[in-house]
């Protein structure tokens, strides 16, 4: 049986659920021109086409002007999501009305931003605020300093998400990533929100900082440190995940183990000792201490993936972070899966791996990835 794609979320039938929503609200709404509107071509497109696409369809048969439209959107919504972020992919249905706010309620502010409000407790407004950030930056900056001390969860995630500098599959903020400290100020009224769910939202903003501005990014991290509760070092550890996969001195001095570690590997092993393009490879070694004294170690692994070209290039992935007794040894393990990505394209050739030690490079094995078999067991290339 074929999995059912993610863009076909996207269908006539929801198309026929969204035009009863705003139908119920608005007894002049044409629905059954928004439905034919919205569903025709609609098999043809990707995901976030599918939703643009709904978008410019809300726009044709939506009352105008667009404060008109966005009360009868704002009406039409249904329950607020729970303040967790667990809520699979339902919240999905409201992709086509932040568009829609994002393209067509620029011109509008405060119907704007209030159909935003009501968006973010259902979906998000991630995406669409940063439209308003860019023709309004005073405005909806004063805006977000209001919402983040908002009673509702997804409304203070949306002061940390939508000025992420660089969010994922939108324009990137470049007035932030330039100067980062009017988001940080943001970040501040955050740093101590209750709810994992924001908490997750102000370190990859963090994350997002330290991409283009390692030490402020760390110099906040240090200071965020002084008498942090649990969630705020959760939030720092986070944050700086980045910076200590690149072997960054202070970020992992702001977790406590910059220090150069008294340590051998050995005893590495593979299962298999090769792969086949699609499998999976399991290691394990063990850490020895050659130290009189306890140390704190933060233990990663890099991957270096060959590429299309024949070159390799490493990826660093977390594995633990163990207080190791003097004299002692520690067994690690851990694994790589050389499945198909759309991340990630997977290709033969020699693949090695490196152990880092609170930032140092120890290297651990090499292996050879070989073309997967087809059934009549020929080797098939997975690259081009």
């Amino acid at each position: 049986m074929t999995a059912r794609k993610l863009k076909d979320f996207f269908d006539a039938s929801l198309v026929r659920e969204i035009a009863s929503d705003l139908a119920r609200v608005d007894l002049s709404f044409d629905a059954a021109g928004f439905v034919e509107s919205g569903g025709t071509g609609l098999d043809r497109l990707e995901l976030t086409a599918r939703a643009w696409h709904l978008a410019e369809a809300l726009q044709r048969y939506l009352p105008k002007p667009f404060a008109r439209a966005a009360e009868v959107i704002s009406s039409s919504l249904g329950a607020e999501l729970v303040p967790t972020g667990e809520s699979g992919i339902g919240p999905l249905r409201y992709m086509p009305h932040v568009f829609f706010v994002q393209k067509y309620g620029l011109d509008d502010f405060e119907a704007a931003m209030h159909a935003q409000y009501e968006l973010t407790k259902r979906f998000s407004a991630e995406s669409s605020i940063r439209a308003f950030l860019v023709r309004y930056p005073e405005k909806t900056y004063a805006r977000l300093i209001e919402w983040a001390r908002n009673e509702n969860a997804h409304v203070r995630r949306l002061v940390s998400e939508g000025t992420r500098p660089r969010l994922p599959w939108t324009p990137q903020l470049r007035a932030f990533q330039e100067n980062p400290r009017p988001v940080i100020a943001l970040l501040e009224l955050l740093k101590d929100d209750p709810e994992r769910y924001v908490q997750r939202s102000v370190a990859n903003n963090l994350n997002d900082i330290g991409k283009d501005h390692a030490e402020l990014a760390v110099e906040v991290c240090q200071r965020w440190m002084v008498g942090a509760p649990a969630g705020r070092k959760w939030i720092v550890r986070h944050a700086l995940r980045s910076l200590v996969k690149r072997g960054h001195r202070g970020a992992l001095e702001t977790l406590g183990v910059a220090g150069q570690p008294k340590v051998r590997i050995c005893r590495a092993r593979l299962d298999p000792a090769n792969v086949r393009l699609g499998g999976q490879l399991r290691f394990s070694f063990e850490i020895a201490s050659r130290s009189r004294q306890a140390q704190e170690l933060l233990i990663d692994y890099a991957v270096h993936f060959v590429k299309t070209n024949g070159a390799t290039r490493p990826k660093v992935f977390k594995l633990r972070r163990i207080t190791l007794s003097p004299a002692a040894r520690v067994e690690l393990t851990g694994k790589v899966s050389f499945a198909s990505l759309t991340t990630r394209r997977h290709c033969p050739g020699c693949h090695r791996i490196d152990v880092l030690v609170n930032g140092v490079v120890h290297p651990l094995a090499a292996f050879e990835v070989r073309a997967a078999r087809c059934r009549r067991d020929r080797s098939i290339s997975g690259c081009d």
